[in-house]
């Protein structure tokens, strides 16, 4: 899915503000404070919020993506290894987000911890399967086995951690850096198969592409361009390993993404009659394992409750640090400064 991340940043956003209002209008307890109690009226301004955010945002992904593509009867799709499966990875990353901020809301309202896990795992797994279900009935796609069951995943790397530890020692953040593609050099065919030459309009068609596939603003780029996108598993030293001379807030990451995605399965395309190929020789699709130092911000000692949810909140994207790169391709590529 080309939308997860976004999907999942406008339920943070609007999750988020509507907490402000809902702890200003409910009660006298602190800006973003939970609290200690059980608080009807809070469950229900929350469950009211969550019920018009969950239908307002499955009217728009319906139309915004869905509706100018062609249906037909519920149906499978096998999609694994698309986009070098760094998607998959993304849908790991949306449905634990989803069920650790709905785990939150509940905590929240005040309700005890095994409900408020229920809680999250359930409207987590309401959220993603509503977008597999829209996916069965499209032509272009259909239901993903593959995307259901990294769903799972998400879900129950949240419900495990938090039932076992009573907190999330192991979190997944994201990241996305802008990528410059004037430097892809492009071949050319026509429908006969015949190498045409190219050269004065390379920037040109492969800018298309990127656009089609990617978006043209920087927003896009940064929730749709699966060559910019790393998904990362940050896990907690200090959590892990207590006596160790580390900070409280230090996290070791390792994170997954791909270079040189120019289409789902391959780097093939046609626009206006002809076959365009990126060339593999120079830009071979590949995947890449980063190793990287990173911050729990939640970790880090503050007093006041705003201070603490606006950490919460900003804890869903991996900070730049010095990174370790290994490729498919066999390359180790040092970062001073990965985004």
């Amino acid at each position: 899915m080309l939308f997860y991340i976004k999907t999942n940043a406008i339920v943070w956003c609007f999750l988020f503000s509507n907490a402000i209002s809902f702890s200003q209008s409910a009660d006298s307890l602190s800006f973003f404070s939970p609290s200690p109690d059980f608080n009807k009226q809070r469950l229900t301004l929350a469950a009211t919020a969550a019920g018009l955010s969950y239908t307002g945002l499955s009217i728009a992904l319906y139309q915004t993506w869905y509706k100018d593509f062609d249906q037909e009867g519920f149906h499978f799709f096998n999609d694994w290894n698309e986009w070098r499966n760094v998607d998959k990875a993304g849908h790991v990353y949306s449905s634990h987000a989803q069920a650790l901020m709905s785990y939150k809301a509940a905590k929240w309202t005040g309700m005890e911890e095994s409900q408020a896990i229920w809680s999250g795992v359930l409207i987590g797994a309401l959220a993603q399967t509503t977008i597999e279900v829209m996916d069965g009935y499209s032509s272009k796609w259909g239901f993903s086995l593959s995307d259901f069951g990294a769903n799972a995943l998400g879900l129950a790397l949240f419900a495990g951690q938090q039932s076992f530890w009573k907190e999330q020692r192991i979190l997944l953040k994201v990241s996305s850096s802008s990528k410059d593609y004037t430097q892809v050099r492009l071949e050319s065919f026509n429908i006969d198969g015949i190498s045409q030459s190219i050269k004065d309009f390379e920037n040109t068609i492969i800018n298309e592409q990127v656009r089609r596939l990617y978006g043209s603003s920087g927003l896009e780029r940064f929730l749709k361009d699966y060559n910019a996108q790393t998904i990362w598993m940050s896990a907690n030293v200090n959590a892990f390993f207590p006596q160790a001379p580390t900070p409280e807030w230090l996290n070791l990451s390792f994170g997954y993404g791909a270079e040189n995605i120019f289409g789902g399965f391959d780097n093939q395309w046609t626009a206006n009659g002809n076959i365009y190929n990126v060339d593999l020789g120079l830009h071979p699709r590949h995947s890449q394992y980063f190793l990287s130092p990173d911050i729990d911000l939640t970790r880090i000692k503050v007093k006041k409750p705003f201070w603490k949810t606006v950490f919460s909140v900003l804890n869903i994207l991996k900070i730049p640090m010095p990174t370790l790169e290994y490729n498919s391709t066999g390359q180790f590529v040092w970062h001073w400064l990965f985004l």
